[in-house]
């Protein structure tokens, strides 16, 4: 009974305290909530690829299409806004603030993935990735999309025609690899994330070097990759080393115009490595912001 007694009097308050709870958040009678936007998202029909493709895109402070001023292009694989679309758009936001100037106002694009397996890999001779993944093994396709169409849409509807990124982490990785090496003119700057170089038992590796070697614009790398174990092949290969590889490949080369960064993050892993990488590779590929 003696419990029932001191609930009594708690019973008989509360109809103040939810009183006093009330007054603190006041209603208006109107709600007062707004929708937060970021960016837009809209839809190119690519004939390349015989579809229609998603793109996200994040505008720095200031963009208006009617100026008609050009603008640097950050083009994110992976850009879906349950992938790195709003993460990667919030370091190109930090790193291009006034205070911090180290990365020019530039437009994000976020190409939205459809079949990821499809676009990011070439064809493969391993008989277990064939199986595990049907669809793979048509990254010509999409980089003729990124070059062809793409491209071109970004710099006529939003003057995005100013220095252009890649970013691409895993099979993203692997992709902009292979745009590095096979059509090193469609970026300058590469910024390339734990890249599944294990692919195809490492063919990637043996591409000829000579068509970035002969470009005469600069092109600046950044490799990042964390502590990774084994990779889901039948001949087992270490990330960590596959990007060494990568980037022994990338320095022999010699040319004046090529710069690589190789950043090792041991704290890091394949799922958590591409957020801390991509900042990294910002303060790193970008020259000091004078004072």
């Amino acid at each position: 009974m003696s419990g029932v007694r001191r609930l009594i009097p708690f019973l008989l308050s509360l109809p103040l305290i939810v009183a006093a709870a009330t007054s603190a958040f006041p209603q208006t009678g109107a709600d007062t909530a707004k929708p937060l936007s970021i960016g837009l998202t809209d839809q190119i029909l690519s004939a390349k690829l015989g579809e229609e493709r998603k793109v996200n895109l994040y505008f720095p402070e200031g963009y208006k299409r009617e100026d008609n001023k050009s603008y640097p292009v950050i083009y994110l694989l992976d850009g879906g806004i349950d992938e790195d679309f709003i993460h990667v758009s919030g370091i190109v936001q930090f790193d291009s603030f006034d205070w911090i100037a180290r990365v020019p106002p530039s437009i994000v694009v976020g190409i939205v993935n459809v079949d990821r397996r499809r676009d990011m890999t070439f064809q493969t001779t391993v008989e277990g990735e064939r199986k595990r993944n049907p669809t793979s093994g048509h990254s010509d396709k999409f980089i003729a999309f990124l070059r062809d169409e793409l491209q071109p849409f970004i710099a006529s509807k939003y003057h995005g025609s100013g220095p252009r990124t890649i970013i691409g982490e895993s099979l993203g990785g692997l992709l902009a690899t292979e745009v590095l090496l096979k059509e090193p003119s469609l970026f300058d700057k590469y910024i390339i994330v734990s890249p599944s170089i294990w692919w195809d038992n490492g063919s990637i590796l043996n591409l000829s070097t000579d068509r970035l070697k002969s470009k005469k614009s600069p092109t600046s790398v950044y490799i990042g990759v964390g502590f990774e174990g084994l990779t889901p092949t039948e001949t087992p290969r270490v990330q960590a080393v596959d990007a060494n590889l990568l980037d022994e490949k990338l320095r022999k080369i010699g040319s004046s115009n090529l710069g690589v960064v190789f950043d090792y993050l041991p704290a890091e892993d394949h799922p958590t490595v591409s957020h801390q990488a991509i900042f990294n590779a910002f303060r790193l590929l970008y020259p000091a912001p004078k004072k």
